[in-house]
């Protein structure tokens, strides 16, 4: 197996980066985070720069590329810990391409390729405890439709999307809808989270919505695959920055007359950093390139990669500001800020717990000295 990146992947990276590296200036950021946590104008070079088109089919105005391609982008953004939510337009094509009627697809693909339309996944809710099985949400069919009845939590810039994707019970199934900003009986109370991105309560009462599939809990459990795929590899990059960052802060750092770097107990905790974030790059590898496997594979992997990066970006994070020091946790440095990105990436979508059950769940028929 071929694991070099190909010309135009290579390509790819460099450009997001150099976006990154001149364009989302740390100052810019936190210019972002004071004013909410979401800046359109960002999301909109996002979109000049192909990246909200990157997973959108070609013949609905998108890219055609696959996960890989989604991957590098995501790592190249997790450098700059990027606010605005690329993962939520990689999701939106995953799902509207294999599971909305062809009407929606031409309808939404292209506005969501473009930039124009920000749609996001409304999953989750209070009692689920990220079980994607577990909900409350209701909808009934209208004459002209179905009428939805909810309240999902932690709905990424939920007051600022134009659309959303919603689960909810439908003749005592999961049934997935699209619900738009503009209809009547829904509401978003938006609020910052802990690493300065934006996140909004969700609530629908009666509100017209459109069914995109019966097969709900299939298409939702493909859409928090996707999102944790990109989860991983935004990980890899801001653990990668955050490691460069913390290597350059030691080469400066005196202690004693001399740069701490060459305390070789410090020098051994930075190569623990280093082996924790390999261990999470490949884990991330494996778990784009299981992202067109069938269901219950790329799951089992996506879970795998995820318990592995929860392992890495915790350790990666602490002792970064441990080797810092004082100076690691204020909000004036740039390292803190990363430990909280990484901190809060690593409850996304499921926490390491979590998909740790999940690993253990399918472990049970061939675990132990007697399988």
């Amino acid at each position: 197996m071929d694991f070099n990146f190909s010309e135009d992947q290579q390509q790819l990276r460099e450009a997001v980066r150099r976006w990154v590296s001149k364009a989302y200036t740390f100052e810019r950021r936190r210019q972002i985070v004071a004013e909410g946590g979401f800046s359109r104008a960002a999301y909109t070079e996002l979109a000049e720069l192909g990246l909200t088109a990157l997973a959108v089919p070609e013949a609905h105005g998108g890219m055609g590329f696959g996960p890989i391609d989604v991957m590098v982008a995501m790592e190249e953004l997790g450098r700059g810990i990027v606010l605005e939510p690329l993962t939520q337009a990689v999701v939106a094509s995953a799902v509207f391409s294999q599971y909305a009627p062809a009407a929606e697809q031409a309808q939404w693909l292209p506005r969501v390729a473009s930039g124009e339309a920000l749609v996001v996944l409304a999953h989750q809710e209070r009692k689920a405890r990220y079980r994607l099985d577990v909900c409350s949400a209701t909808a009934a069919k209208t004459g002209s439709g179905y009428a939805l009845n909810a309240l999902k939590s932690l709905v990424p810039v939920g007051d600022q999307a134009d659309a959303f994707l919603v689960p909810a019970q439908l003749d005592g199934q999961i049934a997935l809808f699209l619900v738009e900003r503009g209809a009547s009986g829904l509401s978003t109370r938006g609020y910052g989270t802990q690493d300065g991105s934006r996140a909004a309560e969700l609530q629908c009462v009666d509100t017209p919505a459109t069914l995109l599939t019966q097969h709900g809990l299939a298409a939702l459990t493909l859409a928090t695959d996707v999102a944790n795929a990109a989860l991983c590899a935004e990980a890899v990059g801001a653990m990668e920055q955050t490691l460069a960052i913390t290597v350059d802060y030691m080469n400066q750092r005196k202690q004693f007359g001399v740069v701490i770097a060459s305390f070789q107990a410090l020098r051994h905790r930075v190569a623990d950093m280093k082996m924790q974030l390999e261990l999470a790059r490949s884990m991330s590898y494996y778990a784009s390139l299981k992202l067109n496997a069938p269901a219950a594979e790329r799951h089992l992997a996506v879970s795998r990669a995820r318990v592995q990066l929860g392992q890495s970006l915790r350790f990666v994070g602490q002792q970064a500001v441990q080797l810092h020091g004082g100076i690691g946790v204020t909000d004036e440095y740039i390292v803190s800020h990363y430990f909280k990105h990484l901190t809060q990436i690593e409850m996304g979508y499921g926490d390491s717990l979590h998909h740790l059950g999940e690993v253990s769940a399918h472990m049970q028929d061939t675990a132990g000295v007697f399988s």
